[in-house]
């Protein structure tokens, strides 16, 4: 069995190159923190991106959203003078509808995922991190905004000055979170490439959940999700930039240092490997760039391997 922490497009991807390998044996804890509601509908990003990566039905050439999508209820609710700023599509609104109504009903987001999870013929768990409701919100010079305002709405623009997760001090790992931490046959943690910032730590940040993390006694790995300088997708190297960090693996290594034990970055970065094992960690150098299913499933070989060393 492996725990995977994961959020956003990069996370989904390993999380689908696991999947093909281990099936039932992987569980994915997914961040929440991201999730707002839009149209009175409770959405959820990361969770989404997510389940439709290992659906198969995740639009990769947007890397957000169902592929095949169509915008009728779009085009109708701007017409009739809802804001468009957050596009949903006419397939994913489904996802967004039956969640609101069971939601309503009582039922937690653990549950009600596992049901959508069942009815989309994913094998892998699929956990939120908390059932709890908590918030990312962005420091900025302009002030504070909501997560999807800045990443959606504003386009990731806004110079970032820092984050704050609303509601984190009230949130608690569910019991899914925690058993699955607590497996005996558990092997191994991986940190998927998502952006440490607001796609991890709000998942750390969670009470009890980092000593949750430094008691299970198995590697904690952790995939870079910076390759030669860059973000291979999202607004992780202009936060660091805005941040006053270096954009390198190093400082996502050093951002996980007293919780991670392994650092898988890409061979385009070897130089940075003394300083990131001068960390406490051992390295492993490999092709982490994920163009395709072939690619997800190399890496995530590579990572079980390393994991198992």
């Amino acid at each position: 069995m492996i725990v995977a922490l994961a959020g956003g497009v990069g996370g989904a991807k390993l999380a689908d190159g696991l999947a093909a390998l281990l099936g039932k044996g992987l569980t994915v804890i997914v961040n929440t923190a991201d999730d707002f509601e839009h149209l009175g509908l409770p959405i959820s990003p990361d969770l989404d991106t997510v389940m439709y990566t290992l659906a198969g039905i995740a639009n990769t050439e947007t890397g957000w959203g169902v592929a095949g999508e169509t915008w009728s209820f779009l085009d109708q609710v701007v017409r009739l003078g809802a804001p468009s700023w957050f596009r949903l599509g006419d397939r994913d609104l489904a996802t967004h509808v039956l969640r609101a109504a069971a939601l309503r009903s009582g039922q937690g987001l653990t549950a009600v995922t596992a049901e959508l999870c069942r009815r989309l013929g994913i094998i892998a768990r699929v956990l939120p991190m908390s059932d709890d409701p908590v918030r990312t919100i962005v420091h900025s010079a302009e002030g504070d905004l909501p997560f999807q305002e800045y990443f959606v709405g504003r386009k990731c623009e806004v110079p970032v000055t820092g984050f704050a997760f609303a509601g984190i001090e009230h949130a608690r790992p569910t019991d899914a979170v925690r058993d699955a931490l607590q497996a005996k046959e558990l092997e191994a943690i991986l940190i998927c490439p998502s952006n440490p910032f607001v796609s991890i730590d709000p998942i750390l940040s969670l009470p009890g959940l980092r000593s949750l993390l430094a008691g299970v006694g198995v590697p904690v790995i952790a995939v870079s999700p910076i390759i030669a300088g860059a973000a291979v997708k999202g607004p992780a190297a202009k936060m660091m930039r805005e941040l006053g960090l270096d954009v390198s693996p190093l400082t996502v290594a050093s951002h996980y240092r007293g919780l991670v034990t392994g650092f898988v970055m890409d061979a385009a970065d070897a130089a940075f490997s003394s300083a990131v094992e001068a960390l406490g960690m051992t390295v492993h150098l490999a092709d982490i760039l994920m163009r395709d299913a072939l690619d997800r499933r190399r890496l995530a070989e590579q990572c079980l391997a390393f994991a198992k060393r």
